[in-house]
């Protein structure tokens, strides 16, 4: 198994940190910018996608700070992905900080435009 490549992408998002979380972490939330659908049991998440699904488990989080999966069926222990809030300590604008992994560089740039295309849907629904 060739390792994975590790990547991350910055948006800046013009909200609260409690909006931000709450869009990241309920199925509410998730449902409206990452997702058709989401069902939680326990730390299991199913996604819903139209006519797939994927499962993920909640391995880390903090409130208002970050939150981590790691997909069901990647067999590699050391991926995950991350969302995480990011304040500037001057201008206190806040970000999202996605931390995702790839197999290789076309995948990267495949994924990183798909989380732009999320992110801006997240922009729309939160009005930022």
């Amino acid at each position: 198994m060739s390792e994975k490549i590790k990547f991350q992408k910055e948006i800046a998002i013009k909200t609260s940190v409690g909006i931000l979380f709450d869009m990241m972490t309920t199925p509410s939330g998730l449902s409206d910018w990452f997702c058709n659908d989401v069902n939680i049991d326990g730390d299991v998440y199913t996604f819903f996608w139209e006519g797939s699904e994927e499962k993920a488990e909640l391995i880390r989080a903090s409130k208002n700070e970050y939150v981590r999966f790691k997909w069901v069926e990647d067999e590699d222990p050391s991926t995950y992905f991350e969302l995480a809030i990011k304040i500037d300590g001057i201008t206190k604008d806040v970000a999202l900080v996605v931390t995702d992994f790839a197999d290789d560089e076309e995948e990267v740039e495949e994924n990183i435009l798909l989380w732009e295309s999320q992110i801006n849907d997240l922009k729309r629904v939160i009005g930022a």
